[in-house]
């Protein structure tokens, strides 16, 4: 930013491609140095954004503009700016008001061997990085006392040591429905994706709630990762610090809202869900676009949106978690209700989905309704989360030991050395394929998650056993 006052009318032009809300800053930045005691230049003042091809947006720009006002009117030492940068928007008082992004702004200034001076409500988001030095102020007169203040700043504390404790409902709650328990169990171990199929009421939204408690907790860079994500979305990362993120976008979402982009670059909901869940429910509902904007996310790990002024590349390390009726009433093939639908329309309905898209899925489980009531009092139906998510923890660490990921993240010329059955399993994994069409994709997803059961079983080979569950669990296409 440069700030040049030359004669000519009073007033403050900002240049270098501002929207709005940036050139209406002139007004604030006006009346908050009136207030707060510092003389306002009857000159004529010149701001420069650069670069000026980059689009700037957002309240945060109020800070450093006042400061190069003050700076270039000889009423603050340039000297005393060096090594530091500003970020915040001001109120016509001179008091600071938070804005999105410290999080990701205080790692990058750290980076730079800088100190960042941010609004005081912004320092619970930027105690979260423990590589960082940023100063916390209240106003624009205590900010320039800080500048001038002699002696090491008084920088915000590190508060990410702490674990908030996440409140999930536990999966011991619901009654029955084995296998889908089962297949969140190996989604929960091996980070696979898992689309669950059946009629209304089945319970399939309720156990896709319950499966962030599946989940092994996060570690501290992946905690730092997601929450920088959250901070550039203007969300508070300290809110829900070291928390697997649980994203249900609803099914009318745009291709913007859930890949990300916009006039000013932000994340969507696949980044938002970055180490965590992403629950599309009711997925024949979202727009073919929508979901088979999803595909490369789903290999790659990350998106990049590609607009006429800027190309951006934001990390989307989640896992799918689908829920689907398989016709539009949702009853046929159920063995107590009639379908109303007729076999074109079912056949329309699960054309929504595509064949490739599907494809990318580990594990497809059909949901029945119980005979009894889902959640009852009474016995506790099986395992409960913390006992899943331990036997999870375990066979990740088995996993990160091994190939220092999950095996949903296995690349094709790993499987060889990581996933490569006893002769048993593999004829029948190549019966399996010619008898049903099988893709190579799909068989590489099928070892994958064999790899994942016989991790939890803390197998050192894949067994016959392994690949024949990982076949019964990748079932069959919605609605055959």
């Amino acid at each position: 930013m440069e700030v040049g006052i030359t004669s000519g009318l009073p007033g403050i032009t900002i240049v270098g491609l501002p929207r709005k809300e940036v050139r209406e800053s002139a007004s604030r930045v006006r009346h908050a140095l009136r207030s707060s005691g510092y003389t306002m230049p009857a000159s004529s003042i010149t701001v420069n954004l650069a670069p000026v091809e980059l689009p700037k947006s957002g309240g945060r720009y109020d800070m450093p503009i006042a400061l190069g006002v003050l700076a270039a009117s000889g009423q603050v030492d340039p000297a005393v700016l060096a090594g530091a940068e500003f970020l915040g928007e001001l109120a016509l008082t001179g008091a600071l008001r938070p804005v999105p992004g410290v999080l990701p702004s205080v790692l990058a200034a750290f980076r730079r061997g800088r100190t960042l001076f941010i609004p005081g409500a912004n320092a619970p988001e930027a105690g979260l990085a423990k590589a960082g030095r940023a100063v916390a102020v209240a106003n624009l007169e205590e900010l320039v006392a800080r500048l001038y203040a002699n002696g090491e700043p008084e920088y915000v504390a590190y508060s990410g040591g702490r674990v908030l404790p996440a409140a999930y409902s536990d999966l011991n709650e619901v009654i029955g429905m084995t296998q889908a328990k089962r297949a969140m169990e190996i989604a929960a171990a091996g980070g696979h994706n898992l689309l669950l199929s059946g009629p209304p009421g089945a319970g399939k939204s309720m156990l896709a709630k319950r499966f962030p408690g599946l989940l092994p907790p996060m570690s501290e860079k992946e905690a730092l990762e997601t929450a920088a994500l959250h901070s550039l979305k203007g969300i508070a990362p300290e809110d829900s610090w070291r928390r697997r993120p649980f994203r249900s976008p609803h099914h009318t979402c745009s291709n913007t809202a859930l890949a990300g982009g916009g006039a000013r670059p932000t994340p969507g909901e696949i980044s938002l869900a970055h180490n965590g869940v992403l629950f599309l429910d009711e997925l024949p509902q979202f727009r073919r676009d929508v979901l088979e904007a999803l595909r490369e996310p789903l290999e790659t790990r990350n998106i990049v949106v590609s607009r006429a002024r800027y190309t951006v590349t934001f990390p989307a390390r989640f896992q799918l978690l689908a829920a689907m009726n398989p016709c539009p009433c949702g009853f046929v093939g159920d063995p107590e209700r009639e379908c109303r639908c007729t076999p074109e329309a079912a056949r329309r309905y699960q054309g929504r989905i595509s064949g490739p898209f599907l494809d990318r899925i580990d594990l497809r489980v059909q949901v029945c309704r119980p005979a009894r009531p889902i959640i009852a009092d009474g016995p506790r139906g099986g395992f409960s989360s913390a006992q899943v998510r331990t036997r999870a923890l375990e066979a990740r660490e088995i996993q990160m030991d091994r190939s220092g990921k999950c095996n949903a993240e296995l690349e094709n010329a790993e499987l060889r050395g990581h996933c490569q059955p006893r002769q048993a399993g593999r004829a029948l994994l190549e019966r399996a394929a010619r008898k049903f069409a099988l893709s190579p994709r799909a068989c590489a997803r099928i070892l994958k998650v064999a790899r994942t059961i016989a991790d939890l079983e803390a197998a050192g080979r894949v067994e016959e056993a392994h690949v024949a569950e990982g076949l019964a669990l990748r079932g069959r296409e919605p609605g055959e």
